[in-house]
């Protein structure tokens, strides 16, 4: 039990310093301004009447995923009255909730400048059942904000911080309490949300965090040494291109199609495309050379297969195919790869082994020469590798009486 918590905690610790990594791979200018808008579509605007000494609750209408702040405005009609502008009309012109001021100057900017002479308490709650109680009981013990102060019109922000929305509710509950002693009096609630742009893609800390505990599970991370680096970048890349709900309601084929391709851009991004072809090749070659010649094969194939064009790969499955005197499959790969590049020299000199394999001998004898002075893309010298590529053909029983002629021309 000791072994598994240390192991719980060391888990949470890893995914917390991905998250962390994620945030600093975000552009700084994205923090230093608000994105997002007002959502004038989907407000809340309600009018009630409420006996003296009555109370009544109001529930928003449900906010848009990515609310992260609202504002509210509250104001006490007389019979006859009317409002002079709506929130939403004021809201026009502040950008961002940075523009509404914190404290009473806030509050003087959004409050109605027409409000009656009757007034109300209130408070804020964040579930129906504390809402219901207070209610009954007229405690507001669990409101997330209380007004005790009867008022006849008020504005506030309810920031991100805010005991009312830190939490992102769905909705909030607003109970008012008359403080009339005969008359009834008309109360009008006003609720804008903000959504946030990041917030509104669904992509909160726990499902970034989910995502990242997957990522570096996949496949592809099993190759590379900067798992953290690349399992942040997918990351980043999905959100780009897509909200959680979309890409959660994905098919299991549909998603994985898709997450490859993203790998594919990560890769590329990073500058990983060469390293993670390497580790993908020399894994296949050490699995053939054991004697797992079919396992090998197969996968230089599916990376092949999965859109991956690195020359090492094609020179590496086509030296499989002659070893295992797979000639035709050879010779067709290298027909396939022949516009890949034309100068790469470990594709020309798979090709000149194909040549060789396949009664192209003289074509074959021109490659090995032109390419003898010079190396390969590791520094490997061209005639270094090619006698150890030959000796192995040897060694596998190739049937080539030309053999001995093409070592001479290398040695």
């Amino acid at each position: 039990m000791i072994l598994e918590g240390k192991f719980v905690k060391e888990s949470t610790m890893y995914i917390r310093s991905l998250l962390v990594a994620l945030s600093l791979f975000v552009s700084p200018s994205w923090a230093q301004k608000a994105k997002g808008h007002w959502d004038t579509m989907r407000t809340t605007s309600e009018t009630i009447e409420v006996r003296a000494g009555e109370r009544k609750m109001i529930k928003t209408n449900a906010f848009p995923e990515g609310t992260t702040e609202i504002v509210y405005r509250i104001t006490l009609m007389d019979d006859n009255q009317k409002l002079a502008s709506s929130l939403v009309s004021v809201l026009k012109a502040i950008p961002d909730p940075t523009g509404i001021s914190q404290g009473t100057a806030g509050a003087v900017f959004l409050a109605s400048t027409v409000s009656g002479n009757d007034k109300a308490t209130f408070a804020v709650f964040l579930d129906e059942k504390a809402a219901k109680t207070y209610l009954t009981t007229g405690k507001p013990t669990q409101a997330c904000y209380t007004q005790p102060n009867p008022i006849n019109k008020e504005a506030r922000l309810l920031s991100a911080t805010h005991g009312c929305m830190k939490d992102a509710p769905e909705a909030l509950w607003f109970v008012f309490q008359s403080d009339n002693w005969l008359m009834k009096q008309k109360i009008v609630l006003e609720v804008v949300p903000w959504i946030d742009a990041q917030a509104a893609t669904g992509w909160n800390p726990d499902r970034k965090a989910a995502f990242l505990k997957l990522a570096v599970k996949r496949p592809i991370a099993f190759y590379l040494s900067q798992k953290e680096t690349f399992s942040v970048a997918l990351l980043q890349q999905v959100m780009e291109q897509m909200n959680f709900e979309t890409y959660h309601q994905l098919r299991p084929e549909e998603r994985e199609l898709f997450l490859e391709k993203s790998e594919k851009a990560v890769l590329k991004e990073l500058g990983l495309e060469a390293k993670y072809a390497q580790k993908i090749h020399d894994q296949a070659l050490r699995l053939f050379l054991k004697g797992k010649t079919k396992e090998g094969i197969e996968q230089f194939e599916s990376a092949i297969q999965s859109g991956m064009q690195d020359p090492l790969l094609y020179a590496g499955l086509s030296y499989c195919y002659l070893r295992t005197k797979q000639m035709t499959k050879a010779a067709t790969l290298m027909e396939q790869v022949s516009a890949l590049s034309s100068t790469d020299l470990r594709l020309q000199l798979a090709l000149a082994h194909v040549y060789l394999f396949t009664d192209r001998v003289s074509e074959a004898k021109a490659l090995y020469k032109k390419y003898v002075m010079q190396n390969l893309p590791d520094g490997t010298p061209w005639k270094v590798k090619a006698l150890l590529d030959i000796r192995e053909f040897e060694r596998s029983g190739l049937p080539n009486q030309d053999l001995p002629k093409i070592k001479r021309l290398l040695e």
